[in-house]
């Protein structure tokens, strides 16, 4: 898997400015530990180049990119660091060149169509959108998108926890960065718990897992449909007979004999499957993979092996 897909997968990407390089690997250990093992550590600072350094050597799991890189000779010394992608403000042929050329991973600055066509020459399928909001935000994406179609955007620049599902909710965006999760006064302060903490909302507000449906198991169709109907008598929901199951409005799934889980199942929807599987892994929980359900080359539902309180739990696409 090349970095753009593991960038992906993580979703959000912490931009960081690094004042004193000791405070690099506390830094990232922070993000880490709240569910994002990647950052995007900038040239804007002299201890970036020592920063980058300091948290590849310690926290070698960590996606590391440079950012603000703006001349050739600062693309060398962050891969020397340990940087395992470049990320530059706009688009210099030279330095987008010579990235290419020595297979280094680029995101270069992009805000116009001539930018885009620009890294397309260069054989780049996905670039940085910035300043994302300035520029003109999710809809200028969406409109570049038409005539641009096989290129995908990291936006970057005026995105908060806020707009975030704006941008990541359309197809076309691979992730976002952002550097809200990364206060100053927090780094400042040396405060990693603070950036943990916000980490973890911001991981919870990417991911949306929300409660969809609770299936219940039954002995018989009978006995589901009886159940159903009590349960819509109790709430005012509306019954809903299909093949395998009755459903109480949505929320409420009777199933007419027994199925996944002691109890029955529970599903949880989230804006993308791969993304959240990839988050829970993190988190030690494993997946059933042969419960996947695939449609149109796109996982849409997936079990996780264990049960929880008696129940199976599935991940389904929103």
């Amino acid at each position: 898997m090349n970095i753009m897909d593991k960038l992906s997968l993580a979703g959000l990407v912490p931009v960081i400015k690094v004042e004193d390089a000791q405070d690099a690997v506390p830094l990232c250990k922070a993000l880490k530990d709240g569910g994002l093992p990647v950052a995007e550590i900038t040239f804007r600072t002299a201890a970036a180049e020592e920063a980058i350094k300091n948290v590849h050597e310690a926290l070698p799991d960590v996606m590391l990119g440079a950012g603000t890189v703006l001349t050739v000779d600062q693309v060398k010394r962050a891969v020397n660091a340990g940087a395992a992608y470049i990320v530059s403000p706009g688009l210099n042929p030279t330095v987008v060149g010579y990235c290419v050329e020595n297979n280094i991973p680029i995101l270069p600055g992009c805000a116009n169509p001539s930018d885009i066509e620009m890294a397309l020459s260069f054989g780049l399928d996905t670039v940085k959108f910035f300043p994302a909001e300035a520029a003109g935000g999710i809809n200028f994406i969406k409109a570049i998108s038409a005539p641009y179609g096989n290129m995908k955007f990291v936006p970057t620049g005026g995105i908060s926890e806020k707009n975030l599902m704006d941008y990541l909710s359309f197809n076309k965006v691979r992730a976002a960065g952002g550097s809200w999760m990364v206060p100053g006064d927090a780094v400042k302060n040396k405060d990693w718990d603070k950036i943990t903490q916000l980490t973890k909302q911001a991981v919870k507000v990417m991911l949306s897992l929300e409660l969809k449906h609770i299936g219940i198991n039954s002995a018989s169709p009978e006995k589901a449909m009886k159940d159903a109907e009590a349960f819509c008598f109790l709430t005012g929901l509306a019954i809903k007979d299909g093949n395998s199951s009755v459903f109480a409005g949505s929320e409420f799934e009777f199933m007419k004999k027994p199925f996944r889980g002691t109890n029955g199942h529970i599903a949880l929807a989230v804006n993308s499957i791969a993304r959240a599987k990839w988050h829970l892994e993190m988190r030690g929980f494993a997946f059933d993979e042969e419960s996947a359900a695939v449609k149109d080359g796109k996982m849409v539902a997936i079990y996780l092996k264990d049960e929880i309180a008696g129940f199976a739990i599935h991940l389904l696409q929103k």
